[in-house]
């Protein structure tokens, strides 16, 4: 015999609707959980103490008042004075002034001055241009502005006639007048010193600065009377032929 079932009673077809059910009582359930309050206890509440109102006092402010004491009275007056004569005699010491009177005369020797020079002394070389007393080359004569123009004839000459001018053909320069800038010092004992040279090849300032060294030794220049340093500077133009 076949056992026949109502189609009512098949779970299957309320399947989708317990779906449902349980969906909409988990969100039930979470919302009342999320609106749910907590208030949190304080320590006294918990602890069931009473805080007791603290009473403030007033403290009143005192001032200290310090007692100014009395001066000491003075020491009572002797009741009898004596008055004591001064028998001995006391020799009064006169005096002498050291002041000199207009009419006073002071004579003085000459042994007992003595003159006392302080030597100046010029440690730096002075520009040829503002030099009182130029260097003088040997052989010139005259006053200072002719001693000064024949101390620069003189050097030029001698410059002109050792160089040796072969240097430039030698070198390769291009054709044109070259210079060579000489800067030497005339110290003060009369000796060339301190020459350097700049100019367009290393082996022109090297020629330069051998005719330079060659200069003869000089009578020293002077500032104020005193032997001093010179500066000078000399330029030397060459002409390069090609």
């Amino acid at each position: 015999m076949e056992v026949k079932k109502n189609p009512k009673a098949k779970l299957e077809n309320y399947s989708g609707l317990f779906l449902q059910l349980g969906l909409a009582l988990s969100l039930l359930i979470v919302y009342v959980s999320i609106q749910h309050r907590v208030y949190e206890r304080s320590v006294s509440d918990l602890a069931g103490l009473i805080m007791e109102e603290q009473i403030v006092e007033d403290i009143p402010i005192t001032e200290r008042i310090e007692q100014i004491k009395p001066p000491p009275p003075p020491p009572p007056a002797p009741e009898v004075i004596e008055v004591v004569t001064d028998e001995a005699e006391v020799e009064e010491t006169m005096l002498e002034s050291t002041e000199i009177d207009q009419d006073d005369k002071v004579e003085v020797t000459l042994d007992q001055v003595e003159e006392v020079v302080e030597e100046e002394v010029i440690l730096d070389d002075v520009p040829f241009a503002i030099i009182e007393d130029a260097p003088i080359f040997p052989g010139c004569k005259g006053n200072k502005a002719a001693l000064k123009k024949c101390l620069q004839e003189k050097i030029m000459k001698h410059v002109g006639k050792n160089f040796d001018v072969n240097l430039t053909n030698e070198l390769g320069l291009e054709a044109g007048k070259k210079r060579v800038i000489v800067l030497f010092s005339i110290d003060r004992t009369g000796n060339i010193s301190k020459v350097q040279a700049r100019g367009p090849h290393a082996r022109l300032e090297k020629e330069a600065i051998r005719v330079v060294n060659s200069l003869p030794k000089m009578i020293p220049a002077k500032q104020r009377g005193i032997p001093v340093g010179v500066k000078y500077t000399l330029p030397i133009t060459l002409e390069v032929r090609i």
